[in-house]
């Protein structure tokens, strides 16, 4: 059973820094795509950002300059450090992975960014 649990969280002044963990277990094989996506109030879900079995990553044009991804292949264990917050990066953060054309999204982690 694949599974995918996230933390990390929490609450952080605008301007201050969270990190974020997400792990897959029940998985056989090293996860070739890990990303990050969020959902804020009211909103959709959107990207946030991806990395590649061998380090590539992409992110999204709002966290960039800001935001990290970052992986431990060995444990399929992606990071998401988050700098320079702002208010508007309150969302409710989401790990997410594609296996065999099924989609796994863990149960997400609350980053509240205050003003």
């Amino acid at each position: 059973q694949v599974q995918l649990v996230e933390s990390g969280g929490g609450l952080v002044q605008a301007g201050g820094s969270l990190r974020l963990s997400c792990t897959a277990s029940g998985i056989s094989d090293r996860v070739i795509t890990m990303s990050w996506y969020r959902q804020a109030p009211g909103k959709q879900r959107e990207w946030v950002a991806s990395i590649g079995s061998f380090g590539s990553t992409t992110r999204a044009d709002s966290v960039k300059g800001r935001f990290t991804v970052s992986r431990d292949g060995a444990k399929n264990t992606v990071y998401l450090q988050m700098n320079s917050l702002k208010p508007e990066d309150t969302a409710v953060y989401y790990c997410y992975i594609r296996i065999l054309w099924t989609d796994y999204w863990g149960q997400g982690t609350q980053v509240t960014v205050s003003s």
